[in-house]
């Protein structure tokens, strides 16, 4: 069967696994080697050097394109890597519009190309479609979240991206939150499309890599490229412990998005909490979309308790199943209160608490967030 008739989560278990020969082993081997033997000259398609490519990136990279849809994946050392050398080379004086709520480190990246270069960053609702096609008029690249980090709005990516595609404008989806399980953004229009590995893909909190997936021959060119070119490459070991992780995606997101939904009921009703956000409550401002765009409402949490920030503090204090942590997507359920960084966007609001939601059974995290609340709000 080709990839195009299986489901997404037969893709996560079966995709990238070595031929299948009598006596031949079940998964792809790790190869720990900086340099290749190399005699006379090179073929296309010689191993070399590590830094320009390794047979043990492959395997990862033929199931993430799987699971995207993309003809070619590129992996990179951490997902900022990846961000950047997907926006590509902004001339001078060029455009980015990009969600005014987005992962901070990628609007410190277009804060300093403003800084350096003079690149015009428009940051926009990109929840607001006309907002978002207006800015696209003499636009470079579009870098677009949806969900958005951290305050979960959900972006209509079909008008946007056809927009982008109608104004000559690369578009960037960054698509860590929902996953290739939630949505496809290359079938919606995306040139290119990008993940934070660390997060859900890997799932276990314990590498740092990111990757992006296209289906354009000259864009995989040029992403790799740039990996060889500035050094954003990933370990053997990383990589290989991603793929693994890889294999239980469709379980770890399905338990994930279960308990996220479930909480941000119980949440709602709380006396304890002023705000909660999640795509999967109807009265959520991104409810509607997401119900019509997305393969379910993800594991990502808002909450804002009432109190204010120093609430939201004690409450960071007080959980004690909950981990106190940045990062997210990992098996266990972390929270942190963004507005702690200095670099988070400034409308977000000081007291929102970020839930990433874990596997774990809920109603030990519904307890042990409850009592956290409570002895804050009491």
């Amino acid at each position: 069967m080709t990839h195009d008739q299986l489901s997404p989560a037969t893709l996560a278990v079966t995709a990238g696994r070595p031929p299948r020969v009598q006596g031949g082993p079940v998964n792809p081997p790790v190869v720990l080697s900086s340099t290749y033997v190399n005699q006379g000259v090179s073929a296309p398609g010689d191993l070399l050097y590590t830094r320009i490519d390794t047979e043990t990136w492959h395997p990862f990279e033929e199931a993430l394109a799987a699971l995207e849809g993309a003809h070619h994946g590129v992996v990179f050392g951490s997902g900022m890597a990846a961000v950047v050398a997907a926006v590509g080379d902004v001339p001078s004086g060029g455009a980015v519009v990009v969600p005014r709520h987005a992962y901070q480190v990628s609007l410190g990246y277009l804060d300093d190309l403003a800084a350096r270069h003079g690149v015009d960053v428009r940051r926009v609702d990109i929840a607001d479609t006309d907002e978002v096609v207006a800015a696209l008029d003499g636009a470079d690249v579009l870098l677009a979240e949806s969900p958005t980090n951290p305050m979960l709005e959900v972006a209509d990516l079909p008008a946007i991206l056809t927009a982008a595609r109608e104004r000559g404008v690369r578009s960037v989806v960054d698509n860590t939150f929902a996953t290739p399980l939630g949505q496809r953004p290359l079938d919606l229009g995306a040139d290119v499309v990008v993940h934070s590995v660390t997060k859900y893909l890997a799932g276990h909190s314990d590498v740092v890599l990111g990757a992006a997936v296209t289906r354009d021959d000259d864009l995989a060119a040029g992403l790799r490229a740039y990996r060889t070119l500035h050094g954003a490459i990933p370990g053997p070991m990383e990589v290989w412990l991603a793929l693994r992780g890889l294999r239980t995606l469709h379980l770890r997101v399905e338990r994930a998005n279960a308990n996220a939904a479930d909480l941000a009921r119980r949440l709602a009703a709380h006396p304890g909490v002023a705000e909660v956000r999640h795509p999967s409550l109807p009265d959520d401002p991104g409810h509607e979309r997401a119900a019509g765009l997305m393969n379910g409402f993800g594991g990502i949490l808002g909450l804002r308790p009432r109190g204010g920030a120093a609430a939201a503090d004690a409450v960071v204090a007080a959980v004690r199943l909950w981990v106190p942590a940045t990062s997210l997507g990992g098996v266990e359920s972390t929270l942190e209160r963004r507005r702690r960084f200095a670099t988070e966007s400034l409308t977000v609001p000081e007291d929102l608490l970020r839930l990433s939601v874990g596997v774990e059974d809920v109603e030990d995290l519904w307890a042990d967030l409850d009592q956290a609340l409570r002895s804050t709000f009491s």
